[in-house]
């Protein structure tokens, strides 16, 4: 966006890396920009299609917006939020703060003091907001229903990937502890001897710190004999396809944010078998469109699987349940069209009539 007269939201993301608060961030604003709100990222690691704030032009916040006496500043992150209040209590900039709030633990006292600073407050599930200490709207996030859709082309079929068997069970995402991407591989090495239709694949990055862990999943599948049938992709070029191929996701995380994951699954035509962490329980409909377990509960995690590896029609079946179930809830228009009506409350009233 050229004239920054013209801007009136602001999206920071202050993460080089993909994190699931940047994969928020690149589904969303195209729609939001779709609905009219003139809006713009700031930082790292977004796509180049998305409209940009250069740092350099950060003074001209000082200059008010020509529709409004304010500006809103969206962070989804603690320095993100820092940022926002020096600029607004320092250095007087004309911004209305607003934080989006995805964890599901008690906030440090510095997080706190950060969060009262804010002039709104959305947390993305029920499970967030109960953490909360401040007044706040629950906004879930969405998918976009054009990026993740059921299987259409032969690509989309576990016949395209070479891979043994007739099904296909998935677990995405980093590999660590955190992910629970330890809890699958051992489900996957109890159930595939009994499955032989099914192979199961691991697709995420595998970071220097985490990788003696990777590499202990890599040597219990080898110790197992199943390395043809248990894969590890790494981080694959384009995810999407996956999703479409597998008859089954895995979501074992002992721990989450909100964790997009089993949404982006289930919009793909997948039954998902998920934990209670992050808000995967009030995404999924139990024996309707896949399962939950508790955390860190190998145990509970492999039997929930092994019923849809002994029924797979049961599988597709939900799978198509998820389509609906998704598209009547988690489309990501249904949330930027949620955030845009916080955005017009913090914005107030147009100074003049859009030309």
């Amino acid at each position: 966006m050229g004239d920054i007269s013209e801007i009136e939201v602001i999206a920071p993301n202050f993460k080089r890396r993909l994190s699931g608060v940047t994969s928020t961030i690149v589904q969303l604003i195209p729609k939001q920009i779709e609905f009219g709100c003139r809006i713009v990222t700031l930082g790292p690691g977004l796509p180049e299609n998305l409209p940009k704030l250069g740092w350099s032009r950060l003074p001209g916040l000082w200059m008010r917006p020509r529709r409004h006496r304010v500006r809103v500043w969206h962070a989804r992150r603690n320095n993100e939020m820092l940022t926002g209040w020096l600029m607004k209590a320092v250095l007087r900039m004309p911004l209305k703060l607003l934080f989006t709030s995805a964890a599901q633990r008690k906030h440090s006292h510095y997080t706190r003091w950060l969060i009262r600073h804010m002039d709104a407050v959305i947390a993305t599930s029920a499970g967030s907001g109960a953490f909360l200490q401040v007044p706040h709207t629950v906004i879930q996030h969405g998918v976009d229903l054009k990026l993740f859709h059921p299987p259409e082309t032969a690509d989309d079929r576990m016949a395209a990937t070479g891979l043994p068997g007739r099904y296909l069970v998935g677990c995405f995402g980093r590999v660590r502890h955190q992910k629970g991407t330890d809890l699958f591989v051992k489900a996957m090495i109890e159930l595939l001897p009994q499955y032989p239709d099914w192979t199961a694949i691991v697709c995420g990055r595998v970071t220097a710190e985490h990788r003696a862990f990777g590499e202990e999943l890599v040597k219990s599948v080898a110790a197992a004999g199943l390395s043809d049938r248990i894969r590890f992709l790494g981080e694959v070029d384009d995810i999407r396809p996956w999703y479409r191929r597998a008859t089954l996701y895995v979501a074992p995380s002992r721990n989450e944010g909100f964790g997009l994951t089993p949404l982006e699954a289930m919009a793909s035509r997948t039954a998902v078998v998920a934990t209670t962490a992050g808000a995967y329980a009030e995404m999924i409909v139990p024996g309707e469109t896949g399962a939950i377990v508790p955390p860190d509960d190998g145990g509970a995690l492999t039997k929930a699987i092994a019923a849809y590896l002994a029924d797979p029609d049961d599988a597709l079946r939900q799978g198509e349940n998820a389509v609906l179930h998704v598209r009547s809830n988690f489309a990501v228009e249904k949330e930027a069209m949620a955030i845009g009506e916080i955005y017009q409350t913090l914005l107030g009233p147009r100074l003049i009539e859009s030309r």
